[in-house]
């Protein structure tokens, strides 16, 4: 399968030859991706295209919902297309071959439709078109047989992530973003289904999955299949959501073609708009994009050197080390590859430790100067009103800021303020004396422009009279969740920073596994003498190459 698939995707990435020039090589996928979908959608749909089309006079009196039940039916999936239009009769007429194109995308189901519209490809027809491209590339997509006979759902799906991850490499992007090598996926399901197989095997059974991080449908698929070999007669109904939308629109291609509801896949962030906020699962599983890339694998003894390369990742697993790790998995025995821990032993809360704001305050000239560029001053001498009652409103602003820049200049710059409330008083009783009450804005910039750090003043107290608290100084501590919160700022923050305290409404709980901390091997150092001896080995052959180039 593997060489069947890198020869389709290598057949698919020379059409991208045909972009150069005229297309940046970091926007080839843009235009490759969606063509492939419709071709591969086009060749599922071929076998049953002519029954479509004779029925179409019948139904010209039926509502819009009764005609995508009578044409799916028709079409024996769960979408139709009711142009008369193809790949291969679009390649037989070169005249107008973008509106041709249109008129066939349109002629999809409306569930089918959205497809090419993920990937904004309408925005691309009449660029390919009037850069003459647009007929070269149909006439190539129409050469390859996409059908599900010729290449399977999981077959697909490796064309479609190789594609991905050459048009990232393009774009600077990271592989690890778009997909999961499969003989990996085959081992999380291997796992997620591994104790409930009794279940599982079960005539008629019905369970659901989710991935709220699904990309191309690649784990989803697996599932299914999974699934399947283990019991013909179990129904598993896949969910999921994903972000980027090439991949979302790809993934929603797979669902239909396999007679899945494209409903059940969203297109959205999981952790910031839940797709399926009221729904509940059988089983989860994901490989959430973080960037990693799946380059290696190495220091580990499960995997095995590939025949051929995909991309940067020269190792796999195979189907023995899935068997291995699964059956090491099941024993649920502590050993050299298992561990076992309690899930609060990964986790830990993120406690916010606050420092007090410790302010002094001075009048030099050069902090004086500050104010003109804080918002509150500068805002004295602006008006929303119009006209003449708008004009004495700046005027009167102007006369302000004159005034309070004399004040602050009239006070004793050799005095050094170290506490801020006797500074407030100071201020309050010099513009209570030259007759000008100043609002909070005003109060606000002149205390900001006149103060700097000073670990030696006194605390600033809030309205409260509670220590304020220093952002700049803010940190943060990762407190595990199997030990004493408490316990742990007293040993570990209060030594060195006697003022602190925490802000335990802040709190938040996180968890991360460290695969090194826990399975690292010490390997010791060669030893002087290992290290002696090479070096002198290494100077003996290139005296004797030395010699040869003499001679």
């Amino acid at each position: 399968m593997v060489n069947n698939f890198k020869e389709r995707a290598n057949f698919i990435w020379g059409i991208a030859d045909l972009l150069r020039g005229d297309y940046k090589r970091s926007e080839y996928g843009r235009v490759i991706l969606p063509l492939t979908v419709l071709r591969r959608l086009d060749c599922v749909l071929e076998p049953t295209k002519e029954t479509v089309l004779a029925y179409l006079p019948q139904i010209k009196k039926l509502s819009p919902e009764a005609t995508e039940t009578v044409l799916k039916k028709k079409a024996k999936l769960s979408f139709y297309n009711k142009s008369k239009f193809d790949f291969k009769k679009l390649a037989a007429d070169p005249n107008d071959i973008a509106s041709n194109l249109r008129n066939y995308i349109n002629g999809f189901s409306k569930n089918a439709r959205n497809i090419p519209e993920h990937f904004n490809f309408n925005d691309h027809i009449d660029r390919l078109d009037k850069a003459n491209l647009l007929y070269k590339i149909i006439i190539r997509f129409a050469e390859m047989d996409l059908h599900p006979d010729n290449v399977s759902n999981i077959e697909m799906g490796y064309i479609f992530e190789e594609l991905i991850r050459r048009f990232a490499e393009l774009s600077n992007e990271t592989a690890g973003e778009h997909f999961t090598p499969r003989e990996v996926i085959r081992l999380i399901v291997n796992l997620l289904f591994l104790n409930d197989k009794n279940i599982l095997t079960k005539k008629g059974i019905v369970k659901t999955l989710y991935d709220p991080a699904c990309g191309t449908g690649g784990m989803l698929s697996i599932a299914e299949e999974y699934l399947r070999e283990l019991n013909p007669d179990a129904d598993l109904r896949v969910f999921g959501q994903e972000l980027n939308p090439e991949s979302f629109a790809i993934c929603n291609s797979d669902m239909l073609i396999k007679g899945q509801n494209p409903d059940q896949i969203k297109y959205d962030n999981s952790f910031t708009k839940d797709g399926f906020k009221n729904e509940k699962f059988d089983y989860m599983l994901s490989n959430p994009p973080f960037g990693v890339e799946w380059k290696k694998i190495e220091d580990v003894e499960f995997y095995r050197k590939m025949t051929r390369s995909l991309g940067n990742k020269r190792n796999e697993i195979g189907e023995e080390d899935i068997v291995k790790i699964t059956k090491i998995y099941g024993e649920f025995k502590d050993g050299e590859y298992c561990k076992i821990f309690p899930n609060e032993y990964f986790g830990y809360t993120r406690v916010t430790v606050e420092r007090p704001l410790r302010l002094n305050f001075q009048t030099s000239k050069e902090r004086i100067a500050r104010i003109e560029q804080q918002h509150g001053f500068i805002n004295l001498a602006k008006s929303k009103k119009k006209g003449k009652e708008g004009l004495n409103e700046i005027e009167e602003g102007k006369k302000l800021q004159k005034q309070v820049e004399e004040m602050l200049l009239s006070m004793d710059v050799k005095v050094l303020y170290k506490n801020r409330q006797k500074f407030i008083e100071v201020i309050e009783q010099k513009t209570n004396d030259i007759g000008v009450n100043l609002k909070a804005p005003v109060t606000k910039a002149i205390l900001n422009v006149l103060s700097e750090r000073d670990e030696t003043a006194d605390i600033c107290m809030d309205k409260d009279n509670k220590p304020e608290p220093d952002t700049d100084l803010r940190d943060y501590e990762n407190v595990p969740l199997m030990g004493n919160i408490d316990e742990y700022f007293k040993r570990e923050v209060l030594p060195h920073v006697p003022d602190a305290w925490m802000d335990r409404s802040k709190d938040k709980v996180g968890y991360e596994i460290n695969f090194t901390k826990e399975f690292y091997k010490y390997k010791p150092l060669r030893s002087i003498e290992e290290i002696r001896k090479d070096i002198l080995a290494l100077e003996k052959e290139t005296e004797g190459l030395l010699q040869e180039i003499l001679k």
